[in-house]
């Protein structure tokens, strides 16, 4: 039995039954292209080559790597399933092919950064589908406060926590709860140029700087302020006095437009 690497933030999922639960939520089909992410001892994996028509598993751990080669050799051979070795962080998502679904347990400690390359990038996902922190899944789906975290997930697409996974279900176990989340109707429809999308995420993150001010507040200290942000704001019925964490994604979406 390979041991988990704290360095690598490694939790091995070891229910076959809950394996089964996230690919089935996944909503994988004959036809679809699953990436995973830290497959570690191929657990999900196995669920994944039942449903999808490839898998790609993309493995930081040499030791592990060279384990799920042996462990699905068949798999590897007849082309079902596609390992590779290296750190997902510099990882060219561009490589991957068009319309893949990412499905994986993710390290917690990379969970913001994996949000952010592949909601971010132009080669994304048709749907992500992730074993992350339980409050972390509840931050991002979640709809009467928002934060930046969610905001930037919902920008993109629709979040929803489909399923608690109990901390004992992993070796080592971690000290918190897990939740299975999924993003689906991932697009960038709300951005027609890069720039928008820039401007966007610079507002958002002005309008949170200081959590205890109103938004319209933080936005003036940051510059971003401008009249037609309070006047869209009081065409939408808000109130001058709001906090960030008050204003649903179409209320910043609009805030943000430049006209």
């Amino acid at each position: 039995m390979v041991r988990a690497k704290k360095t690598l933030g490694q939790n091995f999922l070891m229910h076959a039954r809950i394996a089964e639960r996230i690919a089935m939520v996944s909503e994988l089909s004959s036809s679809d292209v699953a990436f995973e992410i830290g497959p570690g001892t191929g657990m999900l994996t196995r669920e994944l080559l039942k449903r999808a028509k490839k898998v790609i598993a993309f493995e930081a751990d040499q030791e592990l790597f060279e384990k799920l080669q042996t462990d699905f050799a068949d798999d590897i051979a007849n082309g079902r399933l596609e390992l590779v070795h290296g750190d997902i962080r510099t990882f060219d998502i561009g490589s991957l092919p068009k319309g893949y679904a990412i499905v994986a347990n993710i390290p917690y400690y990379l969970t913001g950064e994996i949000f952010r390359m592949f909601l971010e990038t132009e080669n994304q996902p048709i749907s992500m589908t992730l074993l992350v922190q339980k409050e972390v899944a509840g931050r991002v789906a979640q709809s009467k406060k928002e934060s930046i975290l969610s905001l930037s997930v919902k920008a993109y697409g629709t979040p929803k926590r489909e399923f608690v996974v109990p901390s004992g279900a992993f070796v080592p176990a971690p000290k918190v709860d897990s939740a299975v989340l999924t993003i689906r109707n991932i697009s960038k429809k709300n951005f027609k140029t890069r720039t928008d999308e820039e401007r966007f995420f610079a507002i958002v993150r002005a309008g949170f700087a200081h959590k205890r001010k109103f938004v319209l507040k933080n936005l003036a200290e940051a510059g971003l302020f401008s009249e037609k942000m309070r006047s869209r704001l009081e065409k939408l019925s808000i109130s001058a006095k709001a906090r960030a964490e008050d204003l649903p994604l179409p209320v910043w979406l609009d805030i943000a437009r430049e006209e």
